[in-house]
């Protein structure tokens, strides 16, 4: 007979061990989330290959991050105010439902339906997940534990491009279109860490009368929805057609009026405009948008040029990219026992900050001809900036709001993080598109006058494979619209005899120098920002207890003023 667990006292109290047992829960919960990411990625091409959907490839990505998005401020304010439970248990139940359907579907218009209900869970996977940490844990012993999550990540970036470009590879599995596999494996994951949560997650709940700002809910959905939209197909309509122009008109009258929602809400409000107000509160958001920019858009480019520059398959590049996760991780774990021993934070951004930007722009200068070694160097030096910057901010940010407010706080640094990383891929990636025809011109004029390249080119003109002579003879004959070729599909490169790839992967090399440059600037306004940071000291009571001394605090003071 399975007993139900005692819930914790109201002290707010907890030993490492209970707090490592809740942690497993919360691991398996964020682990759906991270590992879906990286599977996807690598096994959608051959997802839209078979749903004959390659066309609308880009929009079972943008349904994901739109429902993903929106949904995380909202979980943050139910969560506050009806307990973190049964909104995470919610999330993964979601999550694990929208896996199953993207599985059975039969069009790439089904698949973005369901990819959509899978983002609706995967909004409260992360935010809820470090929201709980933020209760169970001082804010001074916090960053150590969090250091887990992150290795959660790095795992999962390991794990999921292996793993979707094993299943995707397959015909069949137990009868069913390998693929399928990729969205099947989130079930029974799903449903362990459903199990696991609802043995351990175990939390007092203290309901708040509030009204549920459902008007901002909407709202917001109405502002960023279209926001979303053009900055995942900008690039492909064009940023100034009237397509584009109507999704940045309803997308800022809809912010507009979500702001002055939030306003007349007050303290009920989704994403409280009072915090906006505590300047600590601002500039982390600030340098969360500037990073998640970054994060991403940096990080986007990398799978990109090592398979496209240096010849490598998916999951060969998910390997390569371990200097990556691994200092990452280890950059976490330090820095979070550092901030437990000595109670201060601020370096750990400022330094984070600082080796993203130096990276970043040392990325500048990384050729096709560049070793694969000083690549994974340069790779290093990023995990290390990532690992110091990440969890800090979130930290800051935690111990800086009421203890009430913690799903809500955390909720609005993962959701602007996020927005950060969405504009900051769509950007970056459309600086690519901007700069890859014209960088890959010029290395084709370039290599014209070799004789390696001439003699290359006359070779593959009498060959028998019809894409090989076909390019020979299109660039014999000074067609500009080879150079262009590689945005509708840059898998012909590898197909190519080296000599006449050359051109190709140095234009994608050059055009990426020129994003990694941009992303460098980038980075150095958010280290500025981060010198402005001020230290609060860090709480040495967790979320519940410091929360129930305030209840204790407004419960003596009622009790005072009857008294008079």
């Amino acid at each position: 007979m399975v007993t139900e667990p005692e819930v914790k006292p109201a002290t707010g109290e907890y030993s490492h061990r209970e707090i490592m047992t809740i942690l497993s829960g919360l691991m398996m919960g964020m682990f759906l989330a991270a590992l879906d990411q990286t599977i996807v990625s690598t096994s959608v091409r051959t997802i839209a290959d078979d749903l004959n959907g390659f066309s609308v490839l880009a929009w079972v990505t943008t349904a994901y991050l739109i429902t993903s998005t929106v949904s995380t401020p909202l979980y943050g304010k139910l969560s506050d105010l009806y307990g973190r439970k049964p909104f995470f248990m919610t999330a993964i139940s979601i999550f694990v439902v929208g896996s199953m359907l993207c599985g059975i579907a039969t069009s790439m218009y089904e698949l973005a339906a369901f990819r959509a209900i899978q983002g609706l869970g995967a909004g409260g996977l992360m935010s809820m997940a470090l929201a709980i940490i933020g209760d169970i844990v001082p804010p001074r012993e916090r960053a150590k534990y969090q250091g887990y999550f992150l290795a959660v990540f790095g795992t999962s970036s390991v794990l999921g491009p292996v793993i979707g470009g094993l299943l995707a590879g397959q015909s069949s599995i137990l009868g069913i279109t390998g693929w399928r596999w990729v969205f099947y494996i989130n079930v029974p994951l799903g449903i362990i860490a459903l199990v696991v949560v609802w043995r351990v997650l175990n939390l007092p709940v203290y309901r708040r009368e509030a009204r549920v700002d459902w008007w901002g809910a909407v709202l917001l959905s109405v502002g960023l929805v279209p926001l979303l939209i053009i900055a995942e197909q900008g690039r492909v309509w064009g940023w100034s057609s009237p397509r584009a122009l109507l999704c940045f008109g309803i997308g800022i009258v809809g912010v507009i009026a979500f702001v002055l929602a939030e306003i007349k809400m007050g303290d009920d409000a989704l994403i409280p405009m009072r915090f906006f107000r505590n300047p600590l509160f601002s500039l982390c958001i600030a340098v969360s948008v500037i990073a998640g920019a970054a994060m991403f858009g940096g990080i986007s480019l990398l799978p990109q040029y090592l398979q496209v520059v240096k010849g490598s398959s998916p999951t060969l590049a998910g390997y390569q990219t371990l200097p990556l996760v691994g200092a990452l991780m280890v950059a976490s774990i330090v820095s979070g026992r550092m901030i437990s021993k000595t109670g201060r934070y601020k370096i750990f951004p400022i330094v984070g900050t600082a080796l993203m930007a130096i990276a970043m722009f040392v990325f500048h200068y990384v050729h096709a001809d560049t070793p694969l070694w000083q690549t994974m160097v340069v790779m290093g030096v990023f995990g290390l900036g990532l690992g110091s910057m990440m969890q800090p901010l979130t930290l800051a940010i935690q111990n800086a709001m009421p203890p009430k407010d913690m799903g809500v706080s955390t909720s609005a640094a993962t959701f602007f993080r996020q927005i950060g990383a969405t504009v900051g891929v769509a950007v970056f990636l459309s600086m690519l598109f901007t700069q890859l025809t014209p960088k890959t011109g010029d290395a084709l004029i370039a290599a014209s006058s070799t004789p390696e390249f001439q003699q290359a080119v006359q070779s593959a003109a009498t060959s028998s494979d019809p894409l090989e002579s076909g390019f020979a003879q299109a660039i014999a004959s000074g067609d500009a619209s080879v150079a262009g070729s590689a945005l509708q599909d840059s898998s012909f490169i590898q197909k190519l005899e080296p000599a006449l790839a050359e051109p190709f992967r140095i234009g994608f090399s050059d055009a990426m120098d020129y994003v990694f440059l941009a992303v460098s600037i980038l980075m150095v306004l958010g280290f500025v920002l981060v010198l402005f940071l001020k230290e609060v000291p860090l709480r040495t009571m967790s979320g519940l207890a410091a929360a129930q001394q305030e209840r204790d605090e407004e419960r003596a003071n009622e009790a005072g003023t009857g008294l008079l």
